[in-house]
């Protein structure tokens, strides 16, 4: 039987190479990109399990909420004594925790020496919560050395070569200090689908004598930067346990000033640990996190993709029906019933649908290493090591069999042979109908993706264009260091004397970065100091910061370095600060008496407000201050404006200068509107995707278009020549044969507005600033649609219009 299908499907394809062409190629196309996303989407879904207890790791977060119980601000590391005061109060509930400060020194080895932004102090305990493969060593005895050090095997291989690394030293420099470290054991690096990749583990020790030693760490409760793990006991329900948290938090923290509990303004959650990738992105995370919006979104792309392929296959089986009608017939005169026809042609299916999965497997392997280095990761199709994709393929297989043989299976096996026999089996109405709206269905899919295309182009457009309210063109950042803050006044001179250097301040913070540092604040209203429960993120500056980054103010002064009170008493707020403050307008605000943790001062000016964040996050209550510990310390970014005519001088000296202040760092300059548009990568990458998919959409749909109308227009032979003999003009033979399937593009068209309207206004509702969505946006999409459908109907029929009318009139 499968022999005699083989044949058939060989005799076909001589017969119709075109039609072949369209339905494999089409077929293999979709499977091949609909594999890719897939194989996408698994790694994605695939982040943290390998540990082997990950159902039971969760790691705590800590939210701040305004009064009206809005979060202001939701981090995912924690302050330092949370871990162990959850473990020592829930011993039932908690087997271990552990603490992690990331952290990014100058490792040195003789005069091998790098900057590791993944180095990492963490407790013992990250050992027995995390499955790390230790492979040389003892990992938690190293970690309770004060001096203890366990190397990622890539670091032992970078620093000492092929040699064991156990019993040597590294010496380690960070904000100012030398440390000497020595490696007490190797663990295999993290794999590519872990949401943090340390690369180093060290001590917590000087950590710990770094906030003044154990007591003085375990009363912290403002320094939230360690990750913070639990490993929870079998059988415990997480979401209980953390309803449990709120007290642990009023037992230690007490109340507010305004004694109120501590707990309605700060609260702890617990995140399952194989949710941080694609559910957390909070406002500090380790590493970059995916988002679970664009993986649904990437599956979507896949599956109109594979529907567009399916609808192919249907589409031209049933509208060939015709050529195939009399062996229909004569089978079921032989004897043939209802199920051998249904099965027969259900086998040229799957075979097909095989061939074309041939196909797709060989365009994967192509592009699968292309298609790793876009999306960052390690993307394999190891048919040993994941035997799963084998099964996967295999269901691929009979899903798109099923979906694209079943309708032209039941329809062609459904022929009434009397009715055959006696001339040409003509389709009724209602499978032409039924044609129609899969043509339709096509070219709906493909407007919404031309739409996602353009609205995403024009939202990054609207990003990297859109006017920040400060200069951020042509300023670097290099990081300070503590003997570039004492002689900080100095180093500014002599660099603003450079030829080709405008500008030079320092800020705890630069523009693109996240507003996270937050004290209490109190300000005048009504004459009284009124404490506030809205958060005001702060910078510490230099003196000119404004006038470097070309900040404008609203009222009042900028900082004057000749007022020695600027640097102990005057704070600068914006505008948005004023409205949640409550104050009139921004002339009202100066002169005003202002509490800001310890810091007690007045209003001296209030700026415009700017995004010193990206496009994703509002812009919020911000003030300045002058750092007033003294030397500039804890102002560890400067930003340096300079002229872009002379960039390449200018960076040149920097990187000279550098070496010299940062003696063994390497030179790595920033700059700022670099910053921002780091920051837009995951947009960048929906882009890519789908202008790329959305052209494959466009391409598969225009095949399936082309075999129609080849078809049609085959079927239509005799009578076009009969126009033509009758004085029918070319133009109104085009208009015949097009403007029926035009109309149906067009119907698709306007299908596909409601539809990609609602799906981009989602997406956009990520961003707090958008370009919005013009109805130029799908005119456009309509008309890219439109011009390539036309272009190919046009092609086609123009073919048939030329022709020789006798010979057309002969060939029927």
């Amino acid at each position: 039987m499968l022999k005699n299908y083989f044949k058939i499907l060989l005799r076909t394809t001589r017969k119709n190479p075109l039609y072949m062409f369209i339905n494999v190629f089409g077929l293999a196309v979709g499977m091949a990109v609909s594999m890719l996303i897939f194989l996408f989407v698994q790694h994605e879904f695939s982040y943290d399990s390998y540990h082997e207890n990950a159902e039971r790791i969760v790691r705590v977060s800590r939210a701040w909420f305004n009064p009206d119980g809005e979060t202001s601000l939701h981090l995912g590391h924690t302050a330092p004594p949370f871990g162990p005061l959850i473990k020592s109060d829930y011993p039932d509930e908690v087997a271990y925790s552990a603490r992690m400060l990331e952290s990014n020194p100058l490792v040195a080895k003789g005069d091998t020496k790098f900057i590791e932004d993944n180095f990492t102090f963490a407790d013992p305990e990250i050992f027995d919560i995390f499955s790390i493969n230790v492979i040389e060593g003892d990992a938690k005895k190293a970690m309770i050395q004060n001096d203890g050090v366990v190397i990622s095997q890539s670091s032992a291989l970078k620093y000492f070569g092929d040699s064991s690394p156990l019993g040597e030293e590294l010496l380690i420099e960070l904000s100012g200090q030398k440390f000497t470290f020595q490696v007490r054991g190797v663990f295999e690096d993290f794999p590519d689908n872990s949401h943090f990749h340390p690369t180093f583990f060290a001590s917590m020790m000087p950590v710990v004598m770094f906030y003044g030693g154990p007591d003085a760490i375990m009363s912290n409760y403002g320094s939230n930067s360690f990750s913070t793990y639990l490993l929870l006991n079998e059988g415990v329900d997480r979401l209980a346990f953390e309803e449990k948290l709120p007290n642990l938090i009023d037992k230690y923290m007490g109340q507010t000033q305004a004694g109120q509990p501590m707990s309605e303004g700060t609260k702890l959650y617990l995140w399952p640990l194989e949710d941080i990738h694609l559910y957390s992105n909070l406002d500090t995370e380790i590493e970059a996190n995916g988002d679970i919006g664009y993986v649904y979104i990437y599956l979507a792309v896949a599956l109109f993709i594979l529907l567009i392929a399916c609808i192919n296959f249907m589409n031209l089986s049933t509208a060939r029906s015709s050529l195939r009608s009399m062996e229909v017939g004569l089978r079921k005169v032989m004897g043939a019933d209802k199920g051998s026809l249904i099965r027969q042609f259900m086998g040229e299916s799957f075979m097909l649908t095989i061939l074309s999965m041939g196909i797709a497997l060989l365009l994967v392997y192509l592009f699968l290493p292309t298609f790793s280095d876009f999306s960052e990761k390690q993307l394999t199709l190891n048919f040993l090591e994941n035997p799963e994709f084998l099964l996967g393929i295999v269901g691929l297989v009979i899903v798109v069999g099923l979906i694209s043989g079943s309708y032209p299976a039941l329809f062609l096996s459904g022929f009434q042979p009397g009715k055959v026999l006696k001339g040409v089996f003509k389709a009724g109405k209602n499978h032409e109908h039924f044609r129609s709206v899969l043509v339709v269905g096509q070219f709906a899919i493909s407007v919404v993706l031309i739409v996602a295309v353009l609205v995403v182009v024009n939202q990054l457009d609207f990003m990297q264009s859109k006017d920040l309210g400060f200069q951020k063109e042509d300023v670097v950042l290099l990081p300070t260091s503590p003997a570039i803050e004492q002689n900080y006044e100095i180093i500014k001179d002599r660099l603003e004397n450079q030829p080709g250097i405008q500008a030079v301040t320092v800020s705890s913070r630069a523009p693109s970065g996240r507003l996270l540092d937050n004290q209490g604040t109190s300000v005048e209203i009504n004459g009284e100091l009124t404490q506030l429960e809205i958060r005001i993120a702060n910078i510490y500056v230099g003196h000119n910061f404004l006038k470097t980054y070309g900040i404008p103010l609203s009222a009042g002064r900028d900082f004057d370095v000749l007022r020695a009170s600027d640097s102990t008493e005057a704070f600068i707020l914006n505008e948005t600060a004023i409205r949640e403050i409550g104050w009139e307008s921004p002339e009202a605000a100066i002169g005003k008496q202002f509490l800001y943790g310890a810091k007690r001062g007045f209003v001296t000016g209030v700026m415009k407000d700017f995004h010193f964040e990206n496009l994703h996050q509002p812009i919020v209550p911000l003030l300045f201050e002058i750092n007033s510990n003294g030397n500039n310390v804890g102002n560890n970014v400067m930003s340096i404006k300079i002229d872009a005519e002379n960039r390449n001088q200018t960076m040149a000296y920097l990187k000279d200068e550098w070496a010299a202040l940062r003696p063994g760092f390497p030179f790595e300059p920033r700059f700022v509107d670099q910053g921002f548009n780091e920051q837009y990568a995951a947009e960048q990458r929906v882009k890519t995707i789908f202008t790329f998919f959305s052209a494959l959409a466009v391409l598969i749909s225009v095949l399936g278009l082309l075999g129609l109308v080849t078809f049609a227009t085959a079927q239509r032979t005799r009578e076009i020549g009969i126009r033509k003999v009758m004085g029918a003009e070319t133009a109104s033979i085009l208009i015949l044969l097009g403007k029926d399937f035009l109309k149906l593009v067009l119907i698709g068209f306007l299908i596909a507005i409601p539809i990609s309207w609602l799906g981009m206004s989602s997406w956009l509702a990520d961003f707090a600033y958008t370009a919005g969505i013009s109805w130029t946006v799908f005119l456009w999409a309509g008309l890219i649609a439109g011009a390539i459908a036309a272009f190919t109907v046009t092609a086609q029929s123009l073919k048939a219009a030329w022709a020789d009318p006798v010979k057309s009139i002969k060939s029927e």
